[in-house]
């Protein structure tokens, strides 16, 4: 029997993938607006609020591969072949994508070359602002099968993984904080949002029940609220300094926002899956590149930022959206082209399908969903 599929992971990763473009292209705000006018406090409050598409893509990786494997045997075959895609398909792009950020890095006089230097960048995955959180990915797939025997193996730590990945998280600061003994970004700091998705993955079915539940309202609540609180905290703590608070206040606070509203997002989205079956299609045809969109958006900003100045005026809000758009067009037409038209796109962007579709997928898929239509009535 056919596993049932999990339709709104490509809306989420869609969402995740617009939010990461949108972070970029409004952190303008801090060198062109007026520190702490008006306009400067409404940016700062987009910019820092959206920041939860970090938690969705660390959410969504978890709860697919547990979707998968929670009932399956990871055997030694298996574990190659589930090692083998993760190095073709995450590690390679990885790489080269981080030595073509470090050549660019040098051309514009941002670093020297240095063998050493470059190297010892990209195993930390600092070469590019971005890359960071693609060395944290490669990290989760390291160590998942490790996490999943430990989910088979104690039913408690898998009934409750989502309140596990609190405490980890929340226990690794407060060593990382005595004995700074890891000084790179390490997966023990995102272990909230990752066993959350693993949660789900394992109880998906449980959970799609519960789309409808008035604790959706509830999630809704605490979502808004605690996202509120930690873009207010950023910003009194770490932007414009007004007051002095330990750093674990903004930590746990800014956890709760994540991870409530990476599951109302999950939430919100298998209800959209529900009410809107007919924009899948198009959807999907977007989300297929949400890894390439990571790889190559700052490379594309960069270049559209030439283009599309940013006035310190009230042409500023026209400028940002402007750039945001262009640069999401720009993104999927270079990854659409790499995909319809380069012998191996995957080596470049991750994997892809091997079915190659249309721009947007508009002629295609449109056929398609009448061709189901016309058939259903």
């Amino acid at each position: 029997m056919a596993r049932e599929k999990i339709e709104s992971i490509f809306l989420l990763r869609l969402f995740a993938m617009m939010m990461v473009v949108l972070v970029h292209v409004t952190a303008v705000y801090a060198s062109v607006l007026p520190a702490g006018g008006d306009a400067y406090e409404k940016y700062h409050f987009i910019n820092r609020i959206v920041r939860i598409e970090a938690g969705i893509f660390i959410m969504i990786t978890a709860m697919v591969f547990f979707y998968k494997y929670i009932h399956e045997k990871m055997d030694v075959q298996e574990l190659k072949t589930f090692y083998k895609k993760r190095a073709l398909y995450i590690v390679v792009p990885y790489l080269v994508w981080a030595l073509f950020y470090e050549a660019f890095s040098i051309y514009i006089g941002a670093v020297s070359f240095n063998i050493s230097e470059i190297g010892l960048r990209i195993l930390k995955g600092e070469s590019f602002y971005q890359l960071h959180f693609i060395f944290l990915i490669v990290q989760f797939y390291l160590f998942f099968p490790a996490i999943l025997f430990v989910a088979k193996k104690i039913p408690i730590f898998k009934k409750y993984m989502w309140l596990f990945g609190i405490v980890i998280e929340l226990g690794y600061y407060f060593l990382n904080q005595e004995f700074q003994f890891i000084p790179f970004t390490f997966f023990l700091s995102s272990m909230g949002p990752y066993l959350l998705g693993a949660w789900i993955g394992v109880y998906f079915k449980e959970q799609k029940r519960k789309i409808y539940n008035k604790s959706t309202y509830v999630w809704t609540v605490l979502a808004i609220t605690t996202g509120i609180g930690t873009v207010t905290l950023h910003y009194h703590l770490y932007t414009v300094p007004s007051m002095h608070l330990p750093g674990w206040i903004y930590l746990v606070i800014n956890l709760i926002y994540i991870m409530s509203g990476s599951y109302l997002m999950f939430r919100l989205m298998e209800i959209a899956c529900r009410k809107w079956p007919q924009v899948l299609p198009y959807i999907k045809n977007v989300a297929i590149y949400s890894f390439g969109f990571y790889l190559l958006h700052p490379i594309v900003l960069k270049v559209v930022a030439q283009f599309i100045p940013m006035p310190g005026n009230y042409w500023f809000h026209a400028a940002v959206l402007l750039r945001f758009v262009v640069t999401l067009l720009a993104c999927y037409t270079i990854i659409w082209l790499t995909h319809r038209y380069f012998p191996l796109p995957g080596l470049i962007f991750g994997k892809l399908p091997k079915e190659k579709p249309a721009f947007l997928g508009i002629s295609r898929h449109s056929e398609r969903y009448e061709k189901v239509r016309t058939s259903a009535q």
